[in-house]
Formats: structure tokens, C-alpha cells, sequence
């Protein structure tokens, strides 16, 4: 998830969020940080509710014949998707939520540190894709929200045919 501010005069689709005003890019990333799903909110939505929607939006190909696999083995996020519920609803589909715990000031913890360390550079490496190779994502300039999310399906695609090509 990664803030993008909007161009002067906002937009469809735009609130203030925590950050200030924009919106956010939920997106779903492979191991080696290839983009798999886009999804765009306003900056002040709830993150959680995005992840079963980007996942059913995405279909594993394993190379084989038959039905493709619908659910991946593992998720690793930030510590803002943390929740009972939706680790609740990911152990219903079979998914190994790896989420580190939401850190409460009033409780102290005893004894040894456990140490629960999730790899969060491949996502990030995505947003920096987008913020790098593809200005126009940085601020959004289109008012209508169809545009915007099309400009986002068309970066995807570059960077999936880039890999492709380029190896």
C-alpha cells in the first residue's frame, strides 16, 4: 500500500487519509516483487477489506493441466492488515497469514523477544517501480478513477513484459 497524492482539484475517488489527501494503491506481489493484482482506494479506506478481493482476483499457474489454483500458501504484509478476522478468513482458504502483530502500549511482554521479521522489500520494490519508471502514477493528474486504474494495469503489464523479454 503507498499513498499517491492527487493533481490540483482531486478527483473521483479521492479522500484525506492519514497521510493527507489522495489515495492508496493496495497491491498483490509475488516472491521476487512482480506485481500479480492492483487494487486503488481512497486514502482514508480500510486496508483490510482489500486483500480477499485482491486475491480473488488472482489465478495461479502452475504449468499443469487442469484447473488452476486459486489460492496462494503464503501472505506476508505490514503490520496495518493485522486482524483477527482476516487471518481467520485466510485460515479458511488454506492461506499462511504471515503478518507481524500490532505492537499495544500497554502490554509488556515477558521473557525472550520473539523475533517475527516479514519480508516487506518485495512490495516495496513495487511501489518504487511505479514511483520511478512510471511518473505519471506518482501524482494523480486523471479526475476520473477508470483512467487512473487503467494507467495502473498498463504499468503492470510493462513491467511483467519487461521481465519476460529482458530476463
Amino acid at each position: 500500500m503507498a499513498l499517491f497524492p492527487p493533481g490540483k482539484g482531486g478527483g473521483e475517488g479521492v479522500a484525506r487519509g492519514g497521510k493527507g489527501k489522495g489515495i492508496l494503491i493496495h497491491s498483490l506481489t509475488e516472491g521476487n516483487g512482480m506485481p500479480l493484482a492492483n487494487r486503488t482506494t481512497p486514502a482514508n479506506g480500510d486496508e483490510r477489506a482489500q486483500v480477499l478481493p485482491l486475491l480473488d482476483a488472482v489465478k495461479v499457474r502452475t504449468g499443469q493441466r487442469g484447473r488452476p489454483r486459486k489460492r496462494l500458501k503464503v501472505i506476508a504484509t505490514d503490520t496495518g492488515y493485522d486482524a483477527k478476522a482476516l487471518r481467520q478468513q485466510l485460515r479458511k482458504r488454506g492461506i499462511r497469514a504471515q503478518f507481524p502483530k500490532r505492537v499495544w502500549k500497554t502490554k509488556k511482554n515477558r521473557g525472550r523477544p520473539i523475533k517475527n521479521v516479514v519480508p516487506r522489500f518485495q512490495a516495496e520494490r513495487t511501489f518504487a517501480w511505479f514511483q520511478k519508471k512510471y511518473r505519471r502514477l506518482v501524482v494523480r493528474w486523471e479526475r476520473l478513477a477508470a483512467c487512473f486504474d487503467a494507467l495502473l494495469a498498463i504499468a503492470t503489464i510493462h513491467i511483467w513484459v519487461h521481465r519476460l523479454i529482458v530476463g
